[in-house]
């Protein structure tokens, strides 16, 4: 038995309608106080989009491909970057007086 299953483009949409449903419906579902843990463990799917992104854009043959690869590595570093300074501040709120790095307080000058 032979069995194959060929991606038109009609059944693709379907599926990337299909999966941005779920993961609507799964991150809706996710309490408030989870979001910023759940955004900085994923992470590395954001890093997964930068690599599709390069493998896309190193076999790109078309403008067309060329501009989708050059999209999916431009948006993937970004979602990454925002992931990690979420992450870091995230990491901040946790820490102890005495481990924060002290910052400068501004200098209020009097008028007069």
């Amino acid at each position: 038995m032979d069995f194959q299953i060929s991606m038109t483009g009609f059944v693709a949409l379907y599926v990337f309608l299909l999966a941005g449903f779920a993961g609507w419906v799964i991150i809706g579902h996710v309490p408030a106080i989870l979001h910023t843990p759940l955004m900085s463990g994923s992470n590395f799917v954001h890093g997964i989009v930068v690599v599709g992104g390069l493998y896309t854009l190193l076999g790109a043959r078309t403008p067309t491909e060329q501009a989708i690869g050059f999209v999916a590595v431009l948006l993937g570093a970004g979602n990454a970057a925002g992931g990690f300074a979420v992450t870091r501040r995230m990491l901040a709120m946790f820490q102890t007086a005495e481990a924060k790095p002290a910052r400068a307080k501004p200098r209020h000058h009097k008028k007069g």
